[in-house]
């Protein structure tokens, strides 16, 4: 096991990194405040992981909330059945709230725990690569509305990451594919290394070789934890953390939450960031090239969905945490390991990736 620290003063917190990790009962005890603890999942990860989590809360009064699965189900709606839960057994401010899943589980449950008597502690269980490597790391939850995805949450820093790499053996591949979209981002934002690493091993991730993953996982989350410590809030340079996510939100929300997963969309909208990058004359063709093959190495999409236009692009990308008075402002790139941060775009070069890029 390797332990990584999000540095946040009082509020640090471990990332523990490893296999077989949820046997490990005294990584969740020292974590845990009072006997109360409820453990929020999903209809899929329940009957694969549930029953080895509460084997390590023998002794605690726990419940359980296991909610449906899937991005179309991450609405205040289903929030208040954690809520419904909490209240219905009296539990306590010092109570602790367990997110297991992948990051729709994390963001609910987080959210529900910043919200509940105005916090209480919680943990991240992550069970999906992107999970793992980005969303459980840094305390973002929230959940979706019909007009904009992550529009409504607060940041809340858990009491700790438990990643276990050995839950990813149950991670079907396109999941699996989807977290490596997140694995790309930190290459192309701050760590080209990395991103020559990733071209050399790609297919060995894909694959699903242990010691690749454990590296990916690695590097990926001391970059995320590297990041969070610098900026908690994201008012600097925490938004690089979002290239690539303005298209893929608009992708997202524009087809329906669900149809796209997280990762496929952010792969697609990190194409056509870097598109975008080139036309502004910071992004070489070659490297444009490299990041686009990279994608594709990695079976993911990078073609938009014909059914949304360049006008219904703008309308959706118009709703977004980083816009400033009305205006869209995007994180580009200046060269692999190199991010802006957000800045107005020029509208006319915009319009052309959206009317051009992957387009026939």
């Amino acid at each position: 096991m390797k332990t990584l620290l999000v540095e946040l003063g009082d509020r640090s917190y471990p990332i523990y990194i490893g296999s077989d990790l949820l046997s490990q009962s005294e990584l969740f005890t020292k974590h845990i405040k009072s006997k109360q603890v409820v453990v929020v999942t999903n209809e899929t990860i329940a009957p694969l992981y549930l029953d080895a989590v509460l084997k390590n809360l023998q002794g605690y009064t726990v419940e359980a909330v296991i909610l449906p699965d899937g991005e179309q189900y991450k609405t205040l709606d289903f929030v208040t059945r954690i809520f419904d839960k909490l209240l219905a057994c009296k539990f306590s401010r010092n109570a602790t709230l367990i997110a297991l899943g992948g990051g729709v589980i994390g963001d609910m449950g987080g959210f529900a725990a910043a919200c509940y008597q105005r916090g209480i502690s919680f943990l991240q269980i992550p069970t999906t690569l992107l999970a793992q490597v980005d969303s459980s790391v840094g305390g973002k939850t929230g959940v979706n509305h019909p007009l904009g995805k992550n529009m409504i949450g607060a940041f809340y820093q858990p009491q700790c990451v438990i990643a276990d790499a050995n839950v990813l053996d149950t991670l079907d591949n396109r999941q699996l594919r989807a977290g490596l979209a997140e694995v790309i981002k930190y290459g192309l934002i701050r760590d080209a290394e990395f991103f020559d690493w990733l071209e050399n091993n790609i297919d060995a991730l894909l694959a699903r070789d242990k010691q690749a993953l454990a590296y990916a996982i690695e590097r990926s989350c001391i970059n995320k934890a590297e990041i969070v410590a610098e900026d908690e809030t994201e008012s600097g340079v925490r938004a690089t953390l979002n290239l690539g996510h303005t298209f893929g939100h608009a992708i997202e929300t524009g087809t329906g939450y669900g149809k796209y997963l997280h990762g496929e969309a952010v792969a697609i909208g990190t194409c056509q960031a870097a598109d975008l990058s080139k036309r502004k004359g910071w992004l070489n063709e070659e490297d444009n090239a490299r990041i686009t093959a990279l994608f594709k190495k990695a079976k993911l999409p990078v073609v938009p969905p014909e059914q949304i236009d360049s006008d219904r692009f703008l309308e959706l990308m118009a709703v977004d945490k980083k816009n400033v008075d009305g205006q869209i402002r995007l994180i580009l790139l200046q060269k692999i390991g190199m991010a802006t941060l957000p800045i107005d775009v020029d509208r006319d070069l915009l319009e052309m990736t959206l009317k051009n890029y992957g387009r026939r």
